[in-house]
Order: C-alpha cells, then structure tokens, then sequence
C-alpha cells in the first residue's frame, strides 16, 4: 500500500514539474533569486501564463511584527489600450503631454483567511478586478533573503559583504589602471647628448644612425612592489568573497589528490554557514509557490483533487534531506549492506523484491507503470512456465515409453509388417 501511495504522489511530482518546465518558471525564479541575493526584497505573481517578477522598485509591502504579510501594493507602467473599454477614454484624457502609458496600481489587503485584491489606475478602479483568494493560494509571493524581526522588509546577502566588495573593485580599477599607464612606451633622449630625437623617431627598425646609447632611456613606472601588495590583498578578498558566496575554489583544496568525502565534508561546513536561508525559502517561496501551482493545476484538471486533511506538500532541504534521494541511497546501502552481511540468497527469501525495485524506481523519478511486471504478470509467467516443463515431461514420457515399446517387438515382427505395406501400396 506504501509503495501504491508513493506511486501516486510519484506521478502527481513528475505532472507538477512538467507543468514548471512547460511555462518557463525556472528562468524567472532564477531572475527573482538574483534580486535576493543583491536587493533582499522580491515580488512574484504566480499566474496560469507564467510568473512575473516585481523588483523592489515596483511595489511596497506591509508585514506585521511576526513577519505575516498584511497589505502588497503593486506598481506597472501599462498602455491605456489594454484597459477595459469603459475607462480608456478617462484614463486618455488624464494623460499629460508625450506620455504614452499610465501607472497600473494592484492592492493586495489581508482581511481575515483570505486575501482582497483590486485595481486602479488614475484614481479610477478598473471593472471586475476585484477578487479574494485563500491565504495559501494567493498570487502573489513576496519574498526576502533574511527576516528581520520588526521590518517589512529583507536585507541583502550582498550586504553582509558590501565593504569586502567595494574594497576589490577599488583595488581591481588601481591595478588595472596601473598596468595601463606601465603598459604605455615612452623613449627618454638627454637634450644634451648627440643622439637627435627625430631621427631616432623617424628611423626605421633596423636602421643606423648617429648616437650614444646613454643618451636614451626608456620610462619605467617602477611600482612592481606597490602592485604587489595591491594585487596580494585582491586576491585575499576574493578568496573570502568565493568562500560567502559557495564558490567550489573556496572549498577544493589545492593538491593533486583530494577526496570526494573530503569536498563534501567542506560542503557540509558551508552549508550550515547559511542554513537558515533554506528554512526561509522553504516557508515563504518553496511552499507558497508549490501549493499555488497545485491549486491552478487542480482548477484546469490537471491532477487530481487532493483530499484537505490527511495530504499536503512538504519541503525538504539541505545536503542531508534531499527527498527521494536520500531515500535511494538508504535503500541501496541497506540491501548491499544485507547482501554482505547474510548472503544473496537473503534478499529473494525475506525481501519483496518487486517492491523494493519499484520504491527504487520511484526515487529516481521514474515511472515504474509499464515498466516493472506486476504482481499478476509474475503469477501469470509463473504458470506458464509450470504448464510448459508439465508438457515437456510428458513428451520425454511419451519418447521413452515409444522407445521401450519398440525395442520389445521381434525384429522379423517388423519385417513382416514392412512386406505387408509394401504389397499393400505395389
């Protein structure tokens, strides 16, 4: 029964990501992650045609002091043209000048277990944009990358680290603008000496003309070690700013044999570093977002609807939960494990074999529908093949009686009955 449920959570997953996949979703989460780690703040509007991605220059928020979100006000540049026909004209004729486009404003309220949301532009509400949502399906997610107790708002990863930033590309523009000015060539030529500026300009490579080496020198910056040092503490930086941002450098050691368990154990070591963004994503984004697709999902037929007590989604996070396979790699460490211990012969007399492959199946992603033989295919193959070796004994029966019958019969018994059939046929 386990197995069956797995099954069916297996394949509502797989129609859930394909979902994901066939609207594009990654790349605008993956927009929506960046302005986290550099802003701290980000708004996304889940929808059927795909998500939207309001930076924090588009909309303002209002938490309570436990982080619940109370109100959402959105801001977006739209033509008049796409409004409803009954305030186009109105909204045309507030429009000063060269403009062109108007300020859509969208209020998202929270009022009791459900969340309100309208529409205005120009002070003028736009028809039928009013509508309520559960708290767990609204729209819009907004996100933060750190929870400050107290504040509406976020803050940054990039701000934790904003002076060792600063400081490298202070050092990266005085280097680089260093090695311009000791990349430039400049040949010196003593105002006193015989060598002749012009001609030496004016020679081609090769030529010889009249002069004295000591006459002319070449411009050197000579500032090798004050670039050094610059050049030391960049790299410094950098090494700090690859180990806060979970750059693979920052943990691989630089020798010619290093250990996976060795990269993993650093891995570990950096992961709890940041732990707690996990648990955030978790709660405000991962589950918000997942329960918002089900819902649009469940709306259009999509998956089947899911029964409200007993079944919910779960997010999983971290090197040491990694859902499906965590559980592959146990399983597979237990059955090696047995197998080592006890015996192959173990595995076929105690463990369920189809089971365990199809929970195998299940953690890779696959479906096992179609591919793994089910029980009454088993039972089926087995009986056939119990009917074929009862069918070939008796044929090996029939062969050996034949045989013993013959061999009992007098050879001038068979002669005679040849001579018989033979005048038969003449």
């Amino acid at each position: 029964l386990k197995t069956s449920i797995e099954e069916g959570l297996s394949q509502i997953e797989r129609a859930i990501m394909t979902d994901i996949e066939t609207h594009g979703d990654r790349i605008a989460i993956f927009e929506a992650l960046k302005h986290l780690i550099v802003a701290g703040n980000v708004l996304l509007n889940v929808e059927e045609e795909g998500i939207r991605v309001f930076p924090l220059s588009r909309y303002v928020i209002k938490r309570d002091p436990s982080g619940t979100v109370l109100e959402v006000i959105t801001k977006e540049s739209i033509a008049p043209n796409v409004l409803p026909e009954v305030i186009q004209q109105q909204v045309k004729d507030q429009l000063q000048g060269d403009e062109k486009t108007c300020d859509l404003f969208t209020h998202v309220c929270r009022r009791k277990d459900k969340f309100e949301i309208y529409q205005e532009v120009k002070g003028l509400e736009v028809p039928k944009s009013r509508g309520s949502y559960p708290i767990e399906k609204s729209p819009f997610i907004p996100l933060r990358f750190n929870r400050i107790d107290g504040e509406d708002y976020g803050r940054g990863y990039v701000e934790e680290y904003y002076g060792d930033l600063r400081s490298l590309e202070g050092l990266v523009m005085a280097i680089v603008q260093g090695s311009a000015a000791a990349a430039k060539v400049l040949f010196l030529v003593a105002p006193n000496g015989t060598t002749r500026a012009r001609k030496l300009g004016e020679s081609p490579n090769g030529a010889i003309i009249e002069g004295s080496a000591t006459d002319v020198t070449t411009l050197q910056v000579n500032k090798f070690a004050d670039f050094n040092i610059a050049y030391q503490t960049m790299g410094r930086i950098e090494a700090r700013l690859q180990h806060a941002f979970l750059m693979n450098a920052s943990i691989q050691r630089d020798a010619e044999r290093v250990t996976a368990q060795e990269i993993k154990f650093m891995a570990q070591d950096l992961e709890k570093a940041i732990g707690g963004i996990y648990s955030i994503l978790s709660q405000e984004f991962q589950l918000p977002f997942i329960t918002r697709k089900m819902a649009m999902m469940e709306k259009n037929k999509k998956l089947p609807r899911l029964p409200k007590t007993g079944v919910r989604p779960s997010i999983i996070t971290g090197l040491e939960a990694l859902g499906r396979g965590n559980d592959k790699s146990k399983l597979i460490e237990f059955l090696t494990t047995l197998t080592d211990t006890l015996g192959a012969e173990t595995i076929t007399k105690y463990i369920n074999v189809s089971d365990a492959i199809s929970r195998l199946a299940t953690s890779e992603g696959i479906d096992p529908k179609g591919l793994i033989k089910s029980e009454e295919e088993l039972s089926q193959e087995m009986e056939q093949q119990q009917m074929d070796m009862q069918q070939q004994q008796l044929q090996d029966a029939s062969v050996q009686a034949g045989t013993k019958i013959a061999g009992n019969i007098p050879p001038t018994s068979i002669g005679g009955a040849l001579e018989q059939l033979q005048q038969q046929q003449g």
